[in-house]
């Protein structure tokens, strides 16, 4: 069934179901939706609009109905190849806020401070939103530091080394989606611009376990970053350090990237986390 059958207007005459909702004031409307959403949550592989509906137990034009409410504003999404409903990428922000509120950045200090102390640098948290880079918190270097993106402040994940450490988890058709919605942004002449270069930076930062923004948000400065995992071995967050070129040199690349990764891998077991399997080959 593909989506606009999907988001057509049913032809068959108003329930009853839909009219009680009309009467409460849509107080049933929003239980049945979020009955919606927990089923799909419980299974990654999607639901069909049939198997909803014995699932929740409503009538499969209900169901229809607030799912297009749903998919309006991003909280599921439809596969047409598959004809499954799964949850969307706007649950995902509400649920994000939610380990923020339980003082998910506090937990990250003692790491954040740790990266500092190891690498001189200014460390960085940050996590995903809407495909954007969100920095949650830092621990300043005691060393002179140029302006970076402030606490709060969002960023193309293309142009920064913890968007790339993210992306490098992603599917090849989710990275090109990132491009098409986003594009690639030159901000510096080091940024990456080609889809293909791209693609190749990403089957680096997977092997090595960690990224690099080589002066591609801001010329003078670097950024080293790797993922942190959630416990479905999902990215959650990203760590980085950044400083000024004269202090990351290439010829300490190495060695920070080998920090950057075993303290988001710490930092991934103290949250409950689980690194992912690494895949053979």
């Amino acid at each position: 069934m593909g989506k606009n059958v999907i988001r057509r207007k049913s032809l068959e005459p108003r329930s009853s179901e839909a009219d009680h909702d009309a009467r409460d004031g849509g107080v049933q409307s929003v239980g049945r939706a979020l009955s919606i959403l927990e089923t799909l949550a419980e299974d990654d592989e999607g639901y069909r609009l049939s198997d909803l509906a014995v699932r929740t137990g409503l009538s499969a034009s209900t169901v229809h109905r607030l799912l297009a409410t749903l998919e309006s504003r991003r909280f599921v999404q439809f596969d047409r190849a598959e004809s499954k409903w799964h949850v969307g990428v706007r649950s995902f922000t509400v649920g994000a806020s939610f380990a923020r509120r339980r003082n998910f950045s506090a937990q990250a200090i003692p790491y954040l401070r740790k990266l500092r102390d190891l690498t001189r640098e200014t460390a960085n948290l940050a996590v995903v939103d809407d495909e954007f880079i969100i920095v949650l918190t830092r621990m300043e270097s005691r060393e002179i530091m140029r302006s970076l993106t402030k606490v709060g402040g969002r960023v193309a994940m293309v142009t920064s080394g913890v968007g790339k450490a993210v992306l490098a988890t992603y599917s090849d058709e989710d990275v090109s989606a990132v491009i098409r919605h986003h594009g690639m942004p030159r901000l510096t002449e080091k940024s990456i611009v080609r889809p293909s270069d791209l693609f190749r930076e990403l089957a680096t930062i997977r092997k090595q376990g960690f990224a690099v923004d080589d002066e591609e948000a801001e010329m003078g400065l670097r950024c080293v970053a790797a993922v942190v995992y959630s416990p479905s071995a999902e990215p959650l967050a990203a760590i980085s350090v950044s400083g000024l070129t004269s202090r990351v040199t290439d010829g300490r690349l190495p060695e920070i990237g080998r920090v950057v990764r075993d303290v988001a891998a710490e930092l991934t077991a103290a949250l409950g986390g689980v690194m992912p399997a690494a895949k053979p080959g």
